[in-house]
């Protein structure tokens, strides 16, 4: 009989909410986030309510602007924008660095504000606190070459950024943006991470930072945060439905920007026997439950090597551990080892288990279904947020599982018998992000990845955003406008010498690095 589970000792939402209180009172008021703008934390906007996924609990939800608040912060961000642009990059790069040591004094707590309101598990919580903190420290470190005779931009940068990695990818952005010269503005996700970025910006606010923290629905706030004469630049993390509109506007206004987009992550199998690897590195692909947007969703096999590899996935698979993140068995037990949590909510998890349903009812074939009685839960918890994993063989075509990355804990897996149709399969969705191919032959690698049409391609590795010195961009749907990672973010959010040619994908020419 498994242990009956509790919840660790001083990890409460309540235990959570407290220390925000005091760490942050300028930002943080009774049961409420405020938002941050013209250089003052601001009681304004209609506070929603929101729940967390671990749980159903209830949570801070975001206070949404209207439209004239929305421009009205804008404006006063070009107001900061055009003093901060001013400072000595020194002085930059000294209130930035300010910012890292105080995220890094409170590193406990943006992970566990990540573990309740977006369901990561904890280690990967800490990795996403880390990787910010670390991340910028390399721009701090090695800004003076990448700056050189550039320039900031001519308005702020504004960021609209998904809700699966609050402080890796929206937090470092808006620090290595202003390191550059620029002043920075960021919508809250809607779905969640509204207090980690509100902790994060106060933080950051404290220092000096010229730092816009606002919420509100996209449609609202559109209008402001993409398509004001005052944006220098628009950057965009999400899908590619919200992704497209936002192309447009920048498109029809010339404006810089940087649109990271899904894309079906595939990974090849092709005259492969290293079936060891593949083994353990699958319960590895399962991390935060594949709401990545360089996880890896669709295996691509040839039918001839069928039987091994799925003697090779299905043990692992199989161990793949999931559950209620600060669930121990005793209140002072380590924090527990789980490949993931729940999904960012309930709907989310109907919706991606309808969309399985569908897909064998429509011929796909289930071979493998992860069990609840495998699961960590507390007693009674509200467990609808949790999709077990989930592998199913040939989705049909006219399942969204055969064409998009479903951001949830399944798998697909498609038969090929020629190296063409490996290729179409992997190609399935107009550009991807990463890929990977397996095959023991590095001829054979060498040859089939350059027709992969993903900016990055492993050969039997994972591949991952990176950060630091690694480029990062993608192919076709999957991206648009200027390539970031290394010094190309720096060169994506300044200005450099007349009719420069950013490395890119964008509607009038693509250049790679």
């Amino acid at each position: 009989m498994a242990p009956t589970l509790t919840l660790k000792s001083g990890t409460s939402w309540s235990d959570a909410w407290q220390r925000c209180l005091a760490v942050a009172p300028e930002a943080f008021r009774d049961d409420r986030v405020l938002n941050l703008w013209d250089s003052s934390w601001q009681a304004d906007g209609r506070a929603l309510p929101a729940t967390s996924p671990v749980d159903g609990s209830p949570i801070a939800g975001p206070p949404r602007l209207d439209r004239d608040s929305a421009h009205r912060a804008v404006r006063a961000a070009l107001d900061q924008h055009r003093a901060w642009r001013r400072l000595p990059l020194p002085e930059r790069r000294a209130r930035v660095a300010a910012t890292l040591d105080a995220l890094t004094e409170h590193r406990e707590l943006l992970a566990l504000l990540l573990v309740w309101e977006i369901g990561k598990p904890w280690r990967l919580a800490q990795a996403d606190v880390d990787r910010a903190i670390d991340g910028v420290r390399w721009y701090v470190d090695g800004i003076e070459p990448m700056i050189g005779d550039r320039s900031p931009l001519d308005g702020p940068v504004s960021n609209i950024a998904s809700w699966n990695y609050p402080m890796s990818v929206l937090v470092h952005a808006l620090l290595v943006q202003a390191l550059a010269g620029n002043a920075v503005i960021a919508k809250t996700p809607t779905d969640g991470g509204v207090a980690c970025l509100t902790l994060a910006c106060a933080l950051a606010a404290r220092e000096g930072i010229p730092v816009t923290l606002v919420s509100g629905s996209g449609g609202e706030l559109s209008e402001a945060l993409v398509r004001a004469p005052e944006i220098g630049c628009v950057s965009f993390v999400g899908g590619r439905d919200t992704g497209a509109a936002v192309a447009t506007a920048v498109a029809d206004l010339g404006k810089r920007h940087i649109l990271e987009q899904e894309g079906l992550n595939t990974w090849g199998i092709w005259d492969y026997s290293d079936w060891e690897s593949l083994t353990a590195v699958v319960p590895k692909l399962f991390d935060y439950g594949k709401q990545r947007c360089t996880a890896y969703p669709r295996f691509v096999v040839q039918r001839s090597l069928f039987d091994e590899f799925l003697a090779a996935y299905l043990p692992a698979v199989r161990r793949v551990r999931l559950g209620h993140p600060l669930a121990v068995e005793k209140r002072d037990d380590p924090y527990p080892e789980l490949d993931f949590g729940p999904l960012i909510n309930a709907a989310k998890a109907k919706e991606l288990a309808d969309q399985v349903a569908e897909a064998i009812d429509r011929g796909a074939i289930p071979l493998h279904r992860g069990r609840a009685a495998d699961a960590r839960f507390l007693p009674g918890q509200d467990i609808s947020a949790y999709v077990h994993p989930v592998t199913l063989l040939n989705p049909p075509p006219s399942s969204p599982l055969h064409h998009a990355e479903p951001f949830g804990p399944v798998d697909t897996i498609v038969l090929v018998d020629t190296e063409a149709e490996l290729l179409a399969a992997m190609n399935a969705s107009n550009g991807a992000l990463v890929a990977t191919l397996s095959t023991d032959d590095r001829e054979t690698y060498d040859r089939l990845a350059p027709q992969i049409r993903a900016f990055k391609v492993g050969h039997g590795k994972p591949r991952s955003r990176g950060d630091r010195d690694e480029l990062f961009g993608g192919f076709g749907a999957s991206w648009r406008g200027a390539f970031v990672g290394g010094d190309l973010l720096v060169r994506a959010v300044t200005q450099g010498p007349a009719g420069e040619r950013l490395p890119g994908n964008f509607p009038e020419y693509q250049l790679m690095p």
